[in-house]
C-alpha cells in the first residue's frame, strides 16, 4: 500500500478521553475510531490487524475439530427466560421490544442459541462429541465502558461449545481446547499466565483464565512465590493458619470501664486509622449479610483486607446479601457499629470470622453502641461460631498449597474456559439417547476469547508511550519503506522498485511516498508500530539502504531468536540485496511460528 493512497491519519496529540496506552495509540495511529461511549469503528489498519488474529484463532480452531457457524446477535428472550439468564443479567443486557411487542435482547454470549440448536438436531450419544465454534458480535450495556477495546458495549468474540457423552469425554476436549488458546497466545507472542478463575454468570464448575499482566487490566491474579500456584483474586485460597480460639467473654462492666472508647463520625475503617491513630491491621470489620430465608450472617475480617462474597456464598453453600438498613432497625443492630461482643438478637446471627482475624492481638471493633468501639480486645474476647477462607488474597498472603508467599498482579483477561456440564443442556432439553437406550442431559463445556480486545492486549503487552509494537505475526505490514526525499528522482524510482519487488514475493508493505519531512514520516513509522523500516536517502546514490527495527521489537521475541536478526539492526545493505535480507529475516522469525502452529 502506498501511503498516498491510504486511509491513515495520525494524531500528534493524545485524546483526551483516551484512558489506557492502548486506547491512546489506536485512535492517535488511525487504528480505531469511537462511534460512541464503547462502540468502536475497526479502520482499514486496525482491522487488517484484527483479520489476523481472527485468522490465527480459526486455524487452532480446525486443528481441535470445531465447525464454525454463525449465530444471530438479535434474541428473543424466551431461551433467556427459561435459564432464567434474563433477569439473572440483567444489569448488562440490552433489552426492547420489536414492532410486535415481543421482548428482544442484544446477545452478551450465545449459551441459550447453541444449546437450543443441538436440543433440535442431535439426538443419539453417535452424534456426540461436537464442537462448534463462532467468531460475532457480541453486546453488553457496561455503565462505565473504558480503556478503548479492553471493555467496549460493542465487542468480537470467538465461542466455542462443545458437547459430550460424558465427563471424561469433556476433559479430554477441556485440555485440547487448553492447548489450542496456549497456541494462539503464543503465536501472536503474547505473554500469558493461566489461572484457576471464577465461572460468573456463565455458570460450571471448573473454570480457567489466560492473564496478560499489566496495569490497564481490570483483573487480578495471584501467584505463589514459591510452588507458582495461579489463581484470579476471585478464587484464589488462603492457607489455614495454626491458632487455637476458646470464647472468653469479659464481664460488661469491664468492658465498658477498660475498653470503650468514643469515636465520633468515624464510620470507616479510614476514618478510624486516623482518629485512634492505629494501624488496619488492629481493626476488625463486621459486615451483615442475610440469605433469602432472612437468615442473618455478621462476617468478620482484618481491617486492612476485604470480603470475598464467592467465597462466603460457597463457604456457607447459598447465595447471601448484604443486610438493608430495616434489618439493623429491627433488631435494634447499629449500622456502621456493629460488632460480636455483646449484639443484641445474638440467637438471629451466625458469626463467621475469616483466617485474617484468627491471630489478632489489640483488636479494635464495632461496639454495637452509636459512636463507640471497644479497643484492646483479644481473639478469644470476640464471639464467634466459625472460621473459614473469606476474604480476598493480597500480597503476602500464605498460599494453600505450599504456605509460600503471594503476589497479586494486575492483568486483562484474555480467554476464558469453563466446564459448564448439564446447567444449559437440562434448562433448555438438550438430550441424547446413550447406548442403553437411556435419555441423559448433553454434557457442556465453553471457550471464550476476546478477538476485538486482543488487539489492545499486544499493544498495552509491548508499546510505549508514543510507538505502538506489533508482534510478528498481528502487524497490518511487516515493511515500511520511508524516502526521505520523494521529489529526488533516483530516491523515487529506487523505492518504487522496491516496493514493487516485495510486494510481488508478497511481503506486506506500506511505502511513505508523501511529500512530508524525514521527521515526520519517522514519527509516524514509530507510531504504526510496523516491525521495519528501509530508509532511502542520499546512500542511495552509493546502493545503500539503511534497515532500522521498532523501538521495543525485540521485546517481542525470544532473546535467542533476536540474537540472530540483531546484526540487522541499523544496519546499511547493499540496494540489490534487500530482498534477500528482508527474506532471510522473515524466514527466522516464520520458524518460531511454524514450529506452534504444525
Amino acid at each position: 500500500m502506498r501511503y498516498t493512497k491510504s486511509f491513515i491519519y495520525t494524531l500528534k496529540e493524545t485524546p483526551a478521553d483516551t484512558t489506557t496506552l492502548s486506547h491512546s495509540l489506536l485512535t492517535r495511529a488511525c487504528y480505531i475510531y469511537q462511534h460512541a461511549a464503547g462502540i468502536y469503528n475497526f479502520l482499514p489498519l486496525g482491522f487488517k490487524v484484527l483479520s489476523k488474529i481472527w485468522k490465527i484463532i480459526e486455524e487452532e480452531m480446525d486443528k481441535i475439530g470445531a465447525q464454525e457457524l454463525l449465530m444471530p446477535a438479535l434474541h428473543t428472550s424466551n431461551l433467556w427466560l427459561k435459564t432464567n439468564r434474563y433477569n439473572t443479567m440483567d444489569n448488562v443486557l440490552f433489552k426492547f421490544k420489536d414492532k410486535k411487542g415481543v421482548d428482544m435482547l442484544l446477545g452478551p454470549t450465545h449459551e441459550e442459541i447453541i444449546t437450543d440448536i443441538v436440543a433440535h438436531f442431535v439426538k443419539s450419544y453417535k452424534n456426540l462429541p461436537l464442537l462448534l465454534y463462532q467468531i460475532q458480535v457480541k453486546f453488553r450495556d457496561e455503565l462505565r465502558p473504558k480503556g478503548g477495546l479492553i471493555r467496549g458495549r460493542e465487542f468480537i468474540m470467538k465461542d466455542l461449545y462443545s458437547f459430550h457423552t460424558s465427563l471424561e469425554c469433556l476433559d479430554k476436549t477441556y485440555n485440547n481446547v487448553y492447548k489450542a488458546y496456549s497456541n494462539i497466545f503464543e503465536r501472536l507472542n503474547l505473554p500469558f499466565e493461566v489461572v484457576e478463575a471464577h465461572s460468573g454468570a456463565i455458570g460450571g464448575d471448573v473454570s480457567h483464565e489466560f492473564m496478560l499482566i499489566t496495569n490497564s487490566g481490570e483483573d487480578k491474579f495471584i501467584k505463589c512465590l514459591s510452588c507458582g500456584y495461579t489463581a484470579s483474586t476471585e478464587i484464589a485460597k488462603i492457607a489455614k493458619p495454626d491458632f487455637n480460639y476458646s470464647y472468653n467473654p469479659l464481664p460488661l462492666n469491664e468492658l465498658e470501664q477498660k475498653h470503650l472508647v468514643y469515636t465520633p463520625n468515624a464510620y470507616t475503617i479510614q476514618d478510624l486509622v486516623k482518629f485512634l491513630n492505629k494501624n488496619e491491621k488492629n481493626f476488625v470489620k463486621s459486615i451483615l449479610y442475610k440469605d433469602n430465608n432472612n437468615n442473618f450472617y455478621l462476617v468478620l475480617v482484618r481491617g486492612d483486607k476485604e470480603i470475598n462474597e464467592i467465597k462466603l456464598n460457597k463457604f456457607l453453600d447459598k447465595e447471601v446479601f448484604l443486610a438493608e438498613n430495616k434489618d439493623f432497625e429491627i433488631n435494634n443492630w447499629i449500622l456502621g457499629y456493629i460488632g460480636p461482643v455483646n449484639l443484641n438478637n445474638r440467637s438471629k446471627v451466625k458469626i463467621i470470622a475469616d483466617y485474617s482475624v484468627s491471630n489478632l492481638k489489640d483488636i479494635i471493633i464495632g461496639a454495637n453502641k452509636k459512636d463507640y468501639h471497644f479497643i484492646n480486645l483479644n481473639l478469644e474476647n470476640l464471639d464467634i461460631d466459625d472460621f473459614g477462607d473469606l476474604s480476598i488474597a493480597t500480597d503476602n498472603d500464605e498460599c494453600y498449597k505450599c504456605k509460600g508467599k503471594y503476589k497479586v498482579y494486575p492483568a486483562l483477561e484474555l480467554g476464558h474456559i469453563f466446564k459448564l456440564g448439564t446447567k444449559y443442556s437440562q434448562a433448555l432439553g438438550a438430550y441424547f439417547m446413550d447406548e442403553t437406550n437411556k435419555l441423559k442431559p448433553i454434557i457442556m463445556g465453553c471457550y471464550g476469547i476476546g478477538v476485538s480486545r486482543l488487539v489492545s492486549a499486544i499493544v498495552e503487552a509491548y508499546s510505549s508511550e508514543n510507538s505502538i509494537t506489533w508482534t510478528f505475526n498481528s502487524t497490518p505490514y511487516k515493511i515500511y519503506i520511508l524516502t526521505i526525499n520523494i521529489d529526488d528522482k533516483l530516491q523515487y524510482e529506487k523505492s518504487l522498485n522496491l516496493y514493487n519487488t516485495l510486494i510481488q514475493n508478497n511481503i506486506e508493505t506500506l511505502w511513505d511516498d508523501r511529500k512530508e519531512s524525514a521527521g515526520v514520516k519517522f514519527k509516524d513509522w514509530e507510531l504504526l508500530g510496523i516491525p521495519f523500516v528501509i530508509i532511502i536517502g542520499n546512500k542511495i546514490k552509493d546502493n545503500l539502504i539503511e534497515l532500522k527495527f521498532n523501538p521495543n521489537f525485540h521485546k517481542t521475541l525470544k532473546p535467542e531468536l533476536f540474537e540472530k536478526i540483531t546484526n540487522y539492526q541499523n544496519s546499511l545493505i547493499n540496494y540489490d540485496k534487500t530482498l534477500e535480507t528482508i527474506q532471510y529475516i522473515i524466514n527466522l522469525l516464520n520458524i518460531n511460528i511454524n514450529f506452534i502452529k504444525n
